[in-house]
């Protein structure tokens, strides 16, 4: 077996195990006390359901009383990755209530954002007009910014609980390195997935060839690597370089496994992480780093966007099958008819016998793909990864008991519920 102890990855027999705080401030492992916006809202229990380790309590916001309901026992999963029983509380937000928007969550740290926009093409560079013009593309394509403004979120989180009064340059400079490394990675992403658009737009090597498109990611890495060196703080260079070795690990993990329908959820949660969740965990451990928070906490911001990022990946292999391509920006189940096993077959393939005749065809009989996407939808592959998704969210909101209440939490916490709203 093939550990990496120092990423509490386990490659043999559970995944991405997740690291007790330890602090004064951790709520109880029973029941929890949930807090939206800048000040805290009294709930109340609607309902319960159980999957993975532990037992779910839903939660509906009531202006009198806040109750929280203990759920009995179960034993813990290896997918989970815990090694104890936990219950957590997540509000899944009647209809009537507002949805969580984007640009809402983050208007705490919107004059941050707005800098980093400002700042991002001066610090690609203007060495090359073809460069600037492939750069100005992607970011002119309307991201949704997440990454950088979860450094901010979680800058600010801890620096409060560091009693530091205003951000560094670093933690304006980490945020800066990790847009560019998320772009550089959707160039790279799109060749080799041959996608000729990204969020509705032409993508980079569709206008520009893939020649361009790929010596452009390899800029922006580069150039992301420069700014990255320059902050002098070993610790984050290691955590940042391990991202990039680890978005390599990610591709080469897929692309052994196109079409292999004994793909097994550890590995497909493995994979996701190299892919997606590295990224966001080294984020948010780097801002809490440099915050100068105590050793435990920037463990737990690590664990937090390690679940969150986890979360999302497995929100969007869901959305491949229930939204249309333009809604998704993209070909809609786009990922399985290249192959790509992910959560929601891996769970339709347990109830789907044929699902697996069809994939391991490499879909060669016309309207097979169709008939595979249904099969998905109808064999219980998006209810189970609904249950998965809204797993790896309890993890991400029990990471955030060691912060200080605040705005910037409570923002943290509606990341973590506007995921979730997104397959509600």
């Amino acid at each position: 077996m093939m550990m990496m102890s120092c990423r509490n990855i386990d490659l043999g027999t559970s995944v991405l195990d997740l690291m007790p705080c330890g602090c004064s401030c951790s709520s109880s492992p029973t029941t929890r006390r949930i807090f939206f916006g800048k000040c805290s809202k009294t709930v109340s229990t609607i309902g319960r359901r159980s999957y993975g380790a532990g037992n779910v309590v839903f939660l509906r916001r009531d202006s009198h009383s806040c109750r929280a309901i203990p759920a009995k026992p179960k034993e813990s999963s290896l997918v989970n990755g815990l090694g104890e029983d936990k219950s957590v509380m997540i509000n899944l937000r009647q209809e009537s209530k507002k949805p969580i928007i984007l640009e809402n969550l983050f208007e705490v740290v919107a004059d941050d954002l707005q800098s980093l926009n400002d700042n991002l093409l001066s610090i690609v560079g203007a060495e090359n007009p073809v460069l600037i013009s492939a750069a100005e593309q992607i970011f002119s394509a309307g991201g949704k910014r997440m990454r950088p403004g979860l450094v901010f979120l979680v800058s600010q989180a801890t620096a409060e609980l560091a009693g530091l009064k205003e951000l560094t340059v670093e933690h304006r400079r980490l945020a800066e390195i990790i847009e560019m490394i998320h772009t550089a990675s959707l160039i790279h992403d799109d060749v080799l997935d041959e996608s000729d658009m990204r969020r509705g737009k032409e993508t980079v090597h569709e206008l520009f060839g893939t020649r361009v498109a790929v010596l452009a990611g390899d800029f922006m890495f580069a150039q992301a690597s420069w700014y990255l060196a320059n902050l002098e703080n070993l610790q984050v260079i290691k955590l940042i370089s391990q991202v990039i070795k680890d978005f390599a690990s990610g591709e080469i993990k897929q692309a052994s496994s196109l079409f292999d329908c004994d793909v097994k959820l550890d590995d497909y949660l493995l994979k996701s992480y190299y892919k997606t969740a590295s990224l966001v965990a080294a984020s948010t451990k780097g801002a809490a780093i440099f915050s100068r928070v105590e050793t435990e906490v920037a463990e737990q911001m690590y664990q937090f966007g390690k679940n969150l990022g986890l979360s999302f990946q497995v929100v969007d292999d869901i959305l491949d099958f229930t939204q249309s391509s333009e809604q998704l920006g993209k070909p809609a189940a786009n990922d399985l008819a290249k192959g790509n096993i992910t959560a929601p077959v891996i769970f339709a393939l347990e109830n789907e016998p044929r699902l697996r005749e069809i994939i391991e065809s490499e879909f060669c009989e016309p309207g097979s793909l169709d008939e595979a996407i249904e099969m998905v939808r109808s064999g219980g592959g998006i209810k189970r990864a609904q249950e998965l998704a809204k797993e790896k969210a309890e993890l991400a909101l029990k990471n955030l008991s060691c912060l200080p209440r605040s705005g910037f939490r409570s923002a943290l916490e509606d990341m973590v519920m506007f995921n979730l709203e997104r397959i509600d």
